[in-house]
Order: C-alpha cells, then structure tokens, then sequence
C-alpha cells in the first residue's frame, strides 16, 4: 500500500511540475507579446518592407512551416526577438489569405530547453501540426544535440509542445547535425526529409516515413554529395511538379565556379524521378541554383489549389545586415509560383501581387539619360532591344544603396551590380516575353527576366525611396507603378 501510495505521490508532482512548466511557458508568451508591441515603438522604419514579410522586431532568417490550412496561408520563421542579431531561435508567424496581404501573429513556439530550430507543418483538418529541431546544449562535443520536436494547434496560432518529444532523436551514422525536417503526407502515410551530413562532410538528405508523426522508420539516403557538392544539405524539400520530383536544398561549402556560387551558402535543386514503392530518388537534371542573386537561403514551398508557391529568406548568412542598427534583421521573398520548363524551375510572382499595384507613374519610352524618382515601393516593367546594350542605375533618392542592372548582348548576360566588384551575373536565353520585371522595397529588389528563367533577388539600402536612371544607349519602354503597402507597419 505504502508503494502504491508513493507512486501516486509522485504522479502527482510529476504533474504539479508539468503544470507549473505550462503555466510558466504561457505567461513567457505573455510577456513576450508585450514586449514585442512595445519595442516596436523604438524601430527606425527607413529600411522596412512595405510588402514582404519581416520581423516586428529584432532578427528573422530561414522561413519555417510555409502551408495552407483552412484557406489561409501560413509563414512561421526564424525568429530571436530581443535584439536584431541571430539568438535562441523561437519561431515567428504571419498569415494570408492571398500570399500578398500579410497579418502579423503571435510567437508560435518559444525556446525552453531547446532552441527551436527549423522545420515544417502540415494540415489535417482544423489542426495543424509543426515538425522542428529541437537544437539543445551538452557537455561533452559536439557540444550539442539535434533532434525532432512535434507541436500542435487547434487554431492555428496558438501551439502546444508534444509531451512526448523528441520524436526523432538520431540519424543511422549518429551525425550530430540533423535538422530542419520538412515533412508532407502521401496515402496514410506522413514522410519527413531531414538535413544532415556523412562523418567525411558531405552532405545528404534522409529520408523516414510514420502513420502517426511520432514513431518514424528511416528509409533510405534520398540524396547525397559525392564530394563536389558541399559539407551539410540544410533545409531539404522535396515534392512533385509538372511529373518530375524536385529536390530541394542549401548547400553549404561550395566552391565558387566562375559566375556560380558567389554567395557565403547556396540554395538549389536537382530534378529526377521518385518511386514511392522503393523509396528511390533518380537524378536527372544536375543540381541548378534556385535564384542568381546576392540574398537567397532556406527556400521552402507549399502545394495549394492545384499550384506550387516558394519562399525564401531575402538575405545571407556572414554578410552586414545594415538595418539591424534599427532594431529589425531580416524578410522574407516575394512568394514566387513555379513551374518546370526545359529541366529548369521558373519562378513568376504570384499572381495576386498585381493587386498591390496603386498607380502608374511612368508609362512610356525612356531615352538615354532619363532620370525618373519612385517612392520606397514601386514595380517595374521594362523591355529593350536585347540586341543592344541595357544599364539601368537604381539608387536612393536621398543617397544610401544603389545597384546597377545591365545587359550585355555580346556574352548575353543578366547583371546585377552592387558596385566594389558586388556582382551577380548569369546567362540568359528567354523562351517567350523579354520583358524585365522588378519590384523594389525599401531595401530589397527583385528582378524576374522573362517567363521566370532567370531571377535574382538581392539586398539594396537606399535613402528616401529609388531614383532610377537610363545609361543605356537605347531607349527603354518602362510602366512603372506605385505598390500599396501589404505588411503590418
């Protein structure tokens, strides 16, 4: 009786400490909102977004969670609120009913003792449930442990951990870099794609399949470096377009080759075939980069209405972030629709994004020499003779970033010139329009060549909105309109 009584007595301070832990992580969150509307008073807004998803506060890096649930999409991110550089991670969230106009949300998870690390989410019915590495610290090298945390909603904005994690604790070779789990269902099954690496740096992709999220069977290495393609495959993706699969990925440690692989980390894909009977990933198509510009990491898609939408972090790793000075870091890219044309992804703005335009400023022929001035967000449609030469000067209006776009016709290459040798160049052969698409923030720009072939995103700090200047020795046709602002200020 005596041990009966015991145990019971130990049931039940095993449930006072659970109790006072959730109490405990209610009231963080709490606080945490608190804190969050309150700094946000001390923001300089001269550098943030007017439509593209950003932190309210403090740092933002890789997107997390991008899905569709109950006619709304959702963005859960990377998120450290108390400073504008990368700390315990929580994970940030905005939602969409259109992938354009953007709401702010509560901090979906909070760190306890792990830092909530990258991931994913999926929907079944009204719940929806986020699969994420749990990154915590130990004592002996490599002086941490990642592993597969499960958290759950009713809502979809309030989250509560799985009593039960972690769920996925270790990989076949007990690498210790195991992360950012993206994971999806296929018949009654749910499969997850985890990052990870060989013990001789070469990254890789594994593959686990489960009937419940919470008991995994690891099934296969659905991809990996053979040596030239990098030390760890970070924020793998994997999914099936226009009757290919694509996988999805960062890699990080490739070696620059001539105009590729200019940025600190890279992110790509390689396109193939997949069999779900043997579990087999096919190569077909050599790995491409996903976008040639500056600022592209930790690309992540979501399949909603029959299309396949992709986002991305808009910056980069080791480089400056010159609006963290302001109390923020970080945004998000354009939401981007892909299709597969000749073995190569092609990215066109969503199409809802047309509804952010306001009003057309320019609308004509734009001779040499041309200086026209925009506000901080603005769109712009340019065509040319691509048998000539194209440069076009983009610049604050109050000084700060500029960046030149330019067109060579002799090597037939896009450039995107940051100045000090800053430069993002790629080969360009349109298959259809030659129209140059361009959207600018308040300090970000986006080019989409053509039908999407060629896109470049990069990080540009102007002042006091954009002047755009024509060097080019041709006129160009330019509609330029004002965008609306789409994101909580």
């Amino acid at each position: 009786m005596t041990s009966i009584r015991n145990g019971f007595i130990i049931l039940c301070l095993i449930a006072l400490s659970y109790a006072a832990s959730l109490n405990n992580y209610e009231e963080a969150k709490i606080h945490l909102e608190e804190y969050i509307q309150n700094k946000k008073k001390d923001i300089n807004p001269r550098y943030r977004p007017l439509y593209h998803v950003a932190p309210p506060v403090g740092w933002m890096n890789d997107p997390n969670g991008f899905t569709y649930h109950n006619g709304e999409f959702h963005i859960f991110y990377q998120y450290y609120p108390y400073d504008s550089v990368w700390g315990p991670m929580h994970w940030g969230h905005s939602s969409s009913s259109d992938l354009v106009n953007w709401k702010e949300l509560p901090t979906a998870l909070l760190p306890e003792e792990e830092q909530c690390f990258s991931g994913s989410a999926v929907s079944e019915g009204d719940q929806m449930i986020l699969m994420y590495t749990g990154r915590r610290s130990t004592n002996v090298e490599p002086l941490f442990n990642e592993s597969q945390y499960l958290a759950f909603s009713d809502d979809g904005v309030n989250f509560q951990k799985y009593e039960g994690n972690p769920v996925l604790t270790e990989t076949p070779n007990n690498s210790p870099d195991f992360r950012d789990p993206k994971v999806w269902k296929y018949g009654n099954d749910y499969y997850v794609i985890i990052g990870s690496k060989t013990l001789d740096n070469r990254g890789r992709v594994l593959l686990y399949k489960s009937n419940d999220l919470k008991s995994w069977e690891f099934l296969t290495i659905l991809g990996e470096s053979e040596g030239d393609m990098g030390y760890m495959w970070e924020c793998p993706d994997f999914f099936e377009l226009d009757g290919k699969f694509v996988l999805l990925m960062s890699p990080q440690g490739l070696e620059p080759q001539g105009d590729r692989y200019k940025n600190i980390y890279q992110n790509g894909y390689i396109i193939g075939s997949f069999n779900y009977d043997t579990n087999e990933f096919v190569p077909e198509v050599p790995f491409q980069e996903t976008d040639y510009g500056h600022d592209f990491y930790a690309a992540t898609t979501t399949e909603a209405n029959g299309k396949r939408y992709l986002v991305a972090w808009l910056s980069m790793w080791e480089v400056p972030h010159p609006e963290d000075t302001d109390g923020w870091a970080g945004q998000i890219t354009l939401p981007r629709e892909l299709s597969i044309v000749n073995n190569r992804i092609l990215m066109k703005p969503v199409e809802a994004i047309d509804n952010l335009r306001d009003s057309v400023e320019v609308d004509g022929d734009v001779g040499p020499n041309e200086v026209y001035v925009f506000g901080k967000a603005v769109e712009l449609l340019v065509d040319s003779d691509l048998e000539q030469k194209v440069d076009l000067l983009l610049e604050g209006r109050d000084g700060g970033g500029k960046v030149w776009l330019r067109w060579d016709p002799e090597v037939r290459k896009v450039v995107l010139d940051r100045g000090s040798d800053d430069i993002r160049q790629v080969e360009w052969s349109p298959i259809g329009s030659h129209t140059w698409r361009i959207f600018l923030d308040a300090s970000s720009l986006e080019l989409f060549c053509g039908e999407g072939e060629v896109v470049f995103s990069s990080r540009v700090f102007p002042l006091g909105g954009w002047k755009v200047t024509n060097h080019s020795p041709q006129s160009l046709r330019i509609k330029a309109f004002n965008l609306k602002r789409s994101v909580p200020e």
